[in-house]
C-alpha cells in the first residue's frame, strides 16, 4: 500500500479531540460494526468511532457482503448512546444517510438518498449504511467507496466511487472530516429538529415519485413512493391506498 493511502494518525488524534469522543483505528478487522458492538458492551463512550484500513467480513443489510479494497474506501462504525426511546432509533439511518450525502457536496458530487440507508450518485450506489442496536446503544456503520475503481461483477446494484465520479483520487481524510462535520449536525436533530432533517432528506430522496417494488414480511408490494411521513416512514401509494412502512427488506425501482 502506498504511504499516501494510509490514515494519518496525527489527524485522527485531532479529530478525536474535536468531536468524536475517541477514534479507535484498527489496521484490519472482520467488521467495524462487530468491533463497535464489542466495545459498546464494554462501556465505550458515546460517539466513539471504530475505523479500519481493511475490513475482511464487511456486511450490509440482510447480511449482504460489503467489500472494499485496502486503502481505497472508508469503513467505520460509530457508537451512539441515545437519550431518545428505542422507537426513534431507526432515525439514525436517515440522519447518517443524509449527512453522508451532504458531505459529498464539497467534492463536486450531487448525491441522493435511497430510503432507508443507501446513498446514490446518478442511480449508482456509492455508500451503504448499516444501523444495528443493542440494549442501550446504536451502532451506525458506514461503507463508502472513495478511490475504488474496480467492482465485482456480481453486485446486486451498480456501484460507483468518488474517484470514478470526479475522475481523480480523493483524500480519504478530507472525506472523513466532512462526514463527521455533517454527522454532528444531523445526528443532533434526531430528537429535536427532526422535521428540519426530514425536509432536507426529502430534497435528496431518489425514490419519490417513482414506481417501486418493496419486500416487507415476505410479501412483495408494488406502488408509487409518495415521500416520507413526518416520522420517517415510507409512504407507498397502492391500489388499496397509501401504506406506511418503517422497515423493508428490499426496495427496487420498477
Amino acid at each position: 500500500m502506498k504511504p499516501e493511502q494510509e490514515w494519518d494518525g496525527e489527524l485522527l488524534g485531532e479529530l478525536s479531540s474535536e468531536w468524536a469522543k475517541r477514534i479507535i483505528f484498527l489496521p484490519e478487522c472482520g467488521s467495524t460494526n462487530d468491533e463497535a458492538r464489542r466495545l459498546a458492551l464494554k462501556g465505550a463512550a458515546h460517539h466513539s468511532l471504530v475505523l479500519t484500513e481493511l475490513q475482511t467480513s464487511g456486511r450490509g443489510r440482510r447480511g449482504q457482503p460489503w467489500a472494499c479494497p485496502q486503502g481505497e474506501g472508508l469503513a467505520c462504525s460509530m457508537i451512539i448512546r441515545p437519550k431518545s426511546p428505542p422507537a426513534l432509533w431507526s432515525r439514525h439511518a436517515l440522519a447518517a444517510g443524509l449527512a453522508l450525502a451532504e458531505s459529498l457536496d464539497g467534492f463536486g458530487l450531487s448525491a441522493g438518498v435511497k430510503w432507508p440507508n443507501d446513498v446514490w450518485v446518478d442511480r449508482k450506489k456509492i455508500c451503504g449504511i448499516l444501523v444495528e442496536a443493542g440494549a442501550d446503544f446504536v451502532i451506525v456503520g458506514i461503507g463508502l467507496n472513495i478511490n475504488v475503481t474496480v467492482f465485482p461483477d456480481d453486485l446486486a446494484h451498480p456501484a460507483t466511487s468518488l474517484a470514478l465520479e470526479t475522475g481523480a483520487s480523493v483524500s480519504r481524510e478530507e472525506v472523513l472530516i466532512s462526514l463527521l462535520q455533517r454527522l454532528r449536525v444531523r445526528l443532533g436533530q434526531i430528537e429535536t429538529g427532526f422535521s428540519e432533517l426530514m425536509k432536507a432528506w426529502a430534497t435528496r430522496c431518489v425514490l419519490t415519485g417513482n414506481d417501486i417494488v418493496l419486500e416487507s414480511n415476505g410479501e412483495l408490494i408494488t406502488g408509487r413512493m409518495e415521500g416520507l411521513s413526518a416520522n420517517g416512514e415510507l409512504l407507498l401509494r397502492t391500489p388499496e391506498g397509501v401504506k406506511k412502512f418503517l422497515q423493508a427488506n428490499t426496495i427496487r425501482l420498477r
